[in-house]
């Protein structure tokens, strides 16, 4: 299970986590094309704002990213039944 908080008032941050954890579509020249998110990779699952549970082959990738963008967080062994 991971944990983070980041500043609300860093929105360029954000919006950065954001599209990472959630993905995102755009619509361009009449094409919607969508980019998935962490969240849609097998082995994570969404738990709350901020809380995801992903599966130990999968955390470098995130606790990566969170690192990277300096952004606080907590990991901790979690079971899923």
């Amino acid at each position: 299970m991971v944990t983070w908080d980041v500043n609300s008032k860093d929105r360029p941050l954000v919006d950065r986590l954001y599209v990472f954890v959630w993905g995102k579509k755009v619509r361009a020249h009449g094409k919607e094309y969508v980019y998935p998110g962490f969240i849609d990779r097998e082995g994570v699952r969404y738990l709350g704002q901020s809380v995801l549970f992903v599966r130990p082959n999968r955390l470098p990738e995130l606790t990566a990213f969170l690192t990277q963008c300096g952004v606080d967080h907590i990991v901790d062994a979690a079971t899923f039944v």
